[in-house]
């Protein structure tokens, strides 16, 4: 039976009622922090051959707490809302809605965000149960897809153990995925057993990472008023995926700049109940430079395809990598080239403001076979804080290769304007 969130719930408020006493109260209710996340966005984006501008203007919301601790054990509860005020878009392109408009994975939504019991007794050593966030290295693999308004949980119990010096040693096992399009959409919960191990050791020029991901999803097959094809495209068992593979990221001064360095490399093979039969390789590496208040990186990054199928990542915080106008957010069948240049300018107490920071990247895309152009990206981001508040400004404009592209890849661009409070 899957565990729903009134299971959980239930289970947490049974541990705590078994576990703490009149004497421990006291200290669970005077150390117990509220928990204020407040968005709205404004999104705008034009995109090819599509007739209609999608404007979505959605608030999100979430609440909660986390106890003090009791015999070494909190527990913490966070519900989650997001309205549309404006909802000219096409909120989940597993409904067949809004077909003339583009997506913005905002739907209307209203769910337990997180609800886990978190337990520090045993010596160096966290054990997390329920439903909870999970953010490992850089997100490319396993992440809480913030950039989205209903972020990414799972339905888990992970130990992460430290108890050796620079050693990490971080384990989960995962049975449902709470994702982006809420739970009343088709698409909402991926369910099935995923064991995701992560070990990073820290050397004096960096960390190490070696990590492995096995997911094995249980189908999705009822899409109502999608095609065959388009309905097996969703399903998870397409993307149930063994990956093995490592990282190495650290930054050391070079006169008088941080130089910063990543390199990462992975194989990944079909798994479980996967239908399709594959082997795929990726690779990363990246290098920037810092000076005082300015900043510039280099990268590549490389996800294979064999003409079928290209290299998966379904847990990935997916709006971090190629692109913001979050074309090639499934691999392209015959994989992905992506090379790219980027810079920023970041202030500290700039008149009223407690920081001040920009960026701007150029990105060059080609199919990993055959070299095939599929266009470039230009990203621009201004961003404000003051206080307990950040307003953002950003804009994306993927310019496709006439003549070339798969239809999939046509002209977009995007506009964002946010505020967010965090409490």
């Amino acid at each position: 039976m899957k565990p729903t969130a009134e299971r959980l719930m239930g289970l947490a408020a049974l541990l705590v009622s078994a576990t703490v006493g009149a004497d421990a109260l006291e200290p669970v209710l005077t150390r117990t922090k509220p928990i204020v996340d407040a968005r709205m966005r404004y999104e705008d984006v034009e995109q090819t051959p599509l007739t209609e501008t999608a404007q979505a203007n959605t608030v999100r919301l979430r609440a909660g707490f986390e106890t003090g601790k009791v015999w070494s054990t909190t527990l913490l509860a966070e519900g989650e809302a997001i309205t549309p005020l404006h909802d000219e878009y096409r909120a989940d392109n597993s409904r067949p809605l809004n077909l003339t408009h583009p997506v913005v994975a905002d739907p209307e939504s209203y769910e337990v965000n997180r609800l886990q019991l978190t337990n520090t007794s045993l010596p160096g050593t966290t054990l997390t149960l329920g439903r909870q966030r999970i953010v490992l290295d850089d997100q490319r693999f396993v992440g809480n897809v913030g950039w989205r308004q209903n972020e990414q949980t799972f339905d888990a119990v992970r130990i992460v153990n430290k108890s050796v010096a620079k050693l990490t040693i971080d384990s989960a096992y995962l049975n449902q995925v709470n994702r982006i399009y809420g739970p009343e959409s088709p698409q909402g919960r991926y369910h099935g057993d995923a064991f995701l191990g992560n070990v990073a050791y820290q050397l004096p020029i960096g960390k190490l990472t070696t990590f492995g991901y096995l997911l094995d999803f249980d189908p999705l097959t009822d899409f109502p008023g999608l095609t065959a094809a388009q309905a097996a495209a969703l399903n998870p068992t397409r993307v149930s995926t063994r990956t093995l593979g490592m990282r190495f990221s650290g930054e050391r001064p070079v006169g008088v700049l941080k130089v910063g360095y990543v390199g990462s490399y992975a194989q990944q093979s079909d798994y479980g109940g996967n239908p399709l039969s594959f082997d795929l390789d990726y690779y990363t590496v990246e290098i920037a430079g810092t000076f005082r208040q300015f900043s510039i990186a280099l990268g590549q990054e490389v996800l294979e395809g064999n003409g079928t199928t290209g290299f998966s990542t379904p847990l990935a915080t997916l709006h971090r990598f190629n692109g913001w106008a979050d074309k090639f957010l499934t691999t392209p069948a015959d994989g992905i080239d992506d090379r790219s240049v980027s810079a920023g300018y970041a202030l500290q107490r700039i008149a009223m403001l407690d920081a001040l920071t920009a960026a701007v990247a150029y990105r060059d895309y080609r199919t990993q076979r055959g070299a095939v152009d599929l266009g470039a990206e230009l990203d621009l981001q201004l961003q404000a804080k003051y206080g307990r508040f950040v307003a953002l400004f950003k804009y994306a404009d993927y310019d496709a290769h006439e003549g070339v592209t798969p239809p999939a890849y046509q002209d977009t661009r995007k506009f964002w304007v946010q505020i967010e409070y965090v409490w």
